[in-house]
């Protein structure tokens, strides 16, 4: 889709009626209620002022127009309006537009425009003040020792809590508008002498070359757009985050950060397999200890992929169990086929999940509390589920809730219910071949030009040791090789 919604690259006319008669039929005034226009005659000359109300900080607006009504003809006589703007306004940003478009953009994006009797160029002075909320520490990547700020859903905010952090006057903001009718601003954020600017320029021209309405669903429609056609691979092949310190350390590292207004979640690209597994709590606490967390996390993401449909082959075929390991075989006989009673349990874990999102806050414990209970207890008595049923696919859960990134888990689920499948119908063998089959998608995997299981395939051993085991900083002083432009090594 395409907008046809206004004429492209209109001039602004000398004429002033002629200006107010079009930008009030294309911003539908007075129909909208939320676009202000106010008329004025300043030292003889018309004047027309636009705003969005809502947009902009109404004390900085009133002190404009004290400004403005404040001028004498004599001042108009000696200079023009736009530089006396300029001159008095000192302590906002001004400048000039000549096109209606540009117009249009920067007044619905918060800005004001003086148009100006006589003048064939409006004047857009910033006077935005969005509706915002605090930065706060993110639900999903919360950190027992840290910074507690978060992305917001403002993008000058978040710009400017990365900023904070890297004082680099080689780190660039690149601003790119996508959406015909929705004009939303994505940033693509970079250290200049660090990153491979040819990745740059592909996501800037895959960012400009989107053609769409609108983006509300914001960093998730760009990107389907900016990965190609693989839109059924489930894997997620850029990391999200919501936290500004997490975006920096990736941008020293040489990677790209993509920020989308409206939404407190910045994309990281190119992203590996490995890169949804490490968490900011690991590097706030002491090299060793990290190390450990690494690897339990490591094990509760062999477990959420794995371990129900290894149980489910054993169960269906105890007497291939050594004595050692036959405890995990069922003890009591099942009313129904164990693979029916895994899909259920799967699917039952799931709606749980869908309806503790939808569930107000208050009702979110009962919630809880009346799952375990039908689940757990009822579901077990009436013969619904046989007890190892229950334990097992717990286990599993659990291991899809420590994994860092949401997108990584919900892929792995789909993952083991593949494998579940391949189990339950072919037993073992199947499990074997739905395991190879799950590999090779991720060895056919890329994220703009790095494959996905890189440092595993291809094998770089000193990358593959900074991923299993949590170095501490002072020895991290590399980035990452495939990451590196041309002739460039440089420290972090």
């Amino acid at each position: 889709m395409d907008s046809n919604a206004s004429e492209k690259n209109v001039p602004v006319s000398k004429a002033y009626q002629k200006n107010v008669d079009y930008i009030n039929r294309q911003l539908g005034v007075p129909d909208s209620f939320d676009i202000v226009l106010r008329e004025m005659s300043i030292g003889g000359k018309r004047v027309a002022i636009y705003s969005v109300n809502g947009l902009v900080d109404s004390h900085v607006v009133s002190y404009i127009l004290e400004v403005l009504v404040g001028l004498e003809r004599s001042d108009l006589i000696v200079n023009s309006l736009d530089k006396l703007v300029k001159g008095n306004i000192v302590n906002l940003q001004v400048s000039e537009v000549k096109t209606m478009d540009k117009v249009f953009y920067f007044v619905l994006s918060g800005p004001m425009a003086i148009l100006v009797e006589g003048q064939d160029r409006a004047i857009i002075v910033d006077v935005r003040a969005y509706p915002a909320r605090q930065p706060q520490e993110p639900d999903i990547e919360r950190v027992t020792r840290g910074s507690r700020d978060g992305f917001t859903e403002t993008l000058v905010v978040n710009t400017a809590l990365i900023r904070r952090r890297l004082r680099d006057p080689k780190l660039r903001m690149k601003l790119v508008q996508v959406g015909g009718r929705s004009k939303t601003d994505v940033c693509i954020s970079y250290i200049e002498d660090v990153t491979n600017l040819e990745l740059v320029k592909e996501l800037h021209k895959e960012i400009q070359a989107i053609k769409i309405d609108g983006i509300p669903m914001a960093e998730k429609s760009v990107e389907e757009f900016i990965l190609g056609s693989k839109y059924w691979n489930p894997y997620p092949r850029v990391r999200y985050t919501e936290r500004p310190d997490v975006a920096a350390i990736h941008l020293l590292q040489g990677y790209v950060v993509m920020l989308v207004d409206t939404s407190p979640s910045v994309m990281i690209a190119p992203a590996t397999f490995w890169s949804h597994v490490q968490h900011a709590e690991e590097y706030r606490q002491e090299p060793s200890v990290g190390a450990y967390l690494r690897w339990i996390r490591f094990g509760g993401i062999f477990a959420a992929v794995f371990l129900l449909p290894l149980w489910l082959g054993a169960a269906l075929n105890p007497q291939l169990l050594p004595d050692w390991l036959q405890f995990i075989s069922p003890i009591q006989p099942t009313k129904i086929p164990l693979l029916a009673q895994v899909l259920m349990a799967e699917f039952g874990v799931d709606l749980l999940r869908m309806a503790t999102i939808h569930t107000p806050s208050p009702l979110a414990s009962a919630l809880g509390l009346i799952a375990a209970f039908m689940f757990g207890d009822i579901a077990i008595k009436v013969g619904l589920f046989i007890p190892e049923v229950v334990v097992y696919m717990a286990i599993a859960a659990v291991g899809t809730f420590a994994t860092p990134s949401y997108e990584l888990g919900l892929a792995n689920r789909l993952a083991r219910l593949f494998l579940i499948l391949m189990t339950g119908l072919l037993n073992f063998p199947g499990f074997g071949i739905g395991a190879a089959m799950w590999f090779f998608l991720l060895w056919r995997t890329e994220s703009f030009g790095v494959p996905y299981l890189w440092p595993l395939l291809p094998m770089d051993i000193k990358a593959l040791g900074a991923v299993l085991v949590r170095s501490p900083v002072p020895i991290k002083n590399q980035r990452p090789s495939i990451l590196k432009p041309q002739d460039q090594d440089r420290q972090p």
